[in-house]
């Protein structure tokens, strides 16, 4: 008998927290977040650093024509890095502005009002605001996406500087070093 595999479910976010745009009547909205010990610890294993020991985000969503949203503000962190330089862990805070569009997608059996109704337009926009997920913005993986981005790719503990090792031995001469030589004008003798 063959194994049959369940389907898989997707994996949840390490950090969420659903927005719901459809039941929040006021806007608008002012929003405070903070990430517990579990999901710190998720979002570290996620951003692969070891640790993060604090994440907050305070967010304001204000809706716009059209059933869109855009949420701004911030999002601070206090995580621990790895310096490339020394190896050794380092605790940095991080702040980053947040700034998300979001908007309702569009109802079936709707045709583009622009359109003639048997043409259909596909235009790929690096500006288009992101879906609503069952009418909801997850605050969450938005403030964890942000913290992402603004990590350095190559972090630095401070006071820490590269010194190339004193024995190395000089490269050897490159194969092209007699063209180089080549393209300087002869010197008069």
């Amino acid at each position: 008998m063959p194994d049959i595999k369940s389907p898989e479910t997707p994996e949840l976010p390490p950090f969420s927290r659903p927005f719901d745009v459809e039941t929040q009547k006021d806007y608008p909205a002012m929003v405070e977040i903070s990430a517990n010990e579990a999901e710190r610890g998720a979002v570290a294993a996620l951003l692969g650093i070891p640790a993060v020991a604090s994440l907050t985000a305070k967010l304001k969503i204000a809706s716009a024509p059209g059933r869109r949203f855009v949420v701004s503000g911030a999002v601070d962190a206090r995580v621990t890095r790895i310096c490339v330089v020394s190896l050794d862990p380092f605790e940095v805070a991080a702040h980053e502005s947040v700034e998300g569009y979001f908007a309702a997608p569009p109802e079936k059996g709707r045709r583009p009002t622009s359109a003639p109704p048997r043409e259909v337009i596909v235009e790929a926009d690096d500006d288009a605001p992101d879906p609503l997920v069952d009418g909801c913005i997850d605050l969450g993986t938005l403030a964890c996406e942000f913290l992402a981005l603004g990590l350095d790719p190559h972090p630095r503990k401070p006071g820490i500087v590269f010194e190339p090792p004193k024995d190395a031995t000089p490269p050897e001469a490159s194969p092209f070093a007699v063209l180089e030589r080549l393209k300087k004008p002869n010197p008069p003798e």
